[in-house]
């Protein structure tokens, strides 16, 4: 891994965690079409700190506040919401562990990828059409949160997206369109969280370069907060239609290409 490889990786990571385009997809892709090795476990550890520290670096003061309330004072809106997103993390959790294997094997087909992102683009694309955009995230409910996390339990599949996919859902429930990217944000919290501790203990006796490594973790964490805070500040006068627009895009290159090898 050089350190070029691992500034791409991680400008990827950080602008794919967030926007509804599919991080994983973009993993995925780029070694493929660019022809370079897999970048291997002890990567994708660097990549999900970088995200986890670009997250709560954006979101601490939510974070603070969601905890004091959701334990002092769970009654109070804040506190609801604190002890939904709880319980909107699990469904996602789950599903997640359980198809790791899947999700590392079976589910890394360039043409799979590709189907899936043109399909979710045309769901990002209906929902930011049809959806109300009346309900801000203070007023969201358990039902609205439970619905939400088990659409993100799907996302295990790449080319879907964890932002995509939770944010087209908010959208169905007639969340705004800032709402729904805020709320899709904390609850990517503890998955993103999970997922690095349990990949940590998968790394704990293997060699790592540290160089890249932390060049990976750092260039995600920066590039992830820009995503965020671009994201948030765009979704307050713009809709999501560039975004499965560019989807629609990258789903029939991958499949072009996964195509035209096959066939070479």
């Amino acid at each position: 891994m050089t350190v070029f490889e691992a500034i791409v990786y991680g400008v990827v990571q950080g602008v794919g965690e967030f926007l509804p385009i599919s991080s994983t997809a973009h993993i995925i892709a780029v070694p493929w079409l660019l022809g370079w090795k897999d970048p291997g476990l002890a990567f994708d550890v660097a990549l999900h700190i970088g995200t986890l520290v670009a997250v709560i670096a954006f979101f601490w003061k939510d974070w603070v506040n969601l905890i004091y309330f959701g334990i002092t004072k769970p009654k109070t809106p804040e506190g609801k919401l604190f002890w939904y997103i709880v319980l909107a993390t699990v469904p996602g959790a789950v599903l997640g562990y359980l198809f790791e294997n899947q999700v590392e094997t079976t589910f890394r087909n360039a043409a799979l990828i590709g189907i899936m992102l043109i399909v979710m683009g045309v769901i990002l694309y209906i929902a930011d059409r049809l959806g109300r955009k009346k309900v801000e995230i203070e007023n969201v409910g358990l039902a609205d949160s439970l619905i939400i996390g088990i659409s993100q339990s799907v996302a295990f599949i790449p080319g879907v997206s964890r932002s995509g996919i939770t944010m087209s859902s908010g959208l169905f429930l007639g969340l705004t369109r800032e709402s729904a990217a805020r709320f899709s944000f904390l609850l990517s919290t503890p998955i993103i969280f999970g997922t690095g501790v349990l990949k940590i203990k998968d790394i704990a006796h293997t060699n790592v370069q540290i160089v890249p490594f932390a060049v990976a973790v750092v260039t995600a964490a920066a590039v992830g907060l820009l995503s965020i805070k671009f994201l948030l500040d765009y979704l307050k006068k713009k809709g999501f239609g560039i975004f499965a627009i560019y989807r629609l895009l990258l789903g029939i290159l991958l499949i072009a290409v996964y195509f035209i090898r096959q066939a070479g």
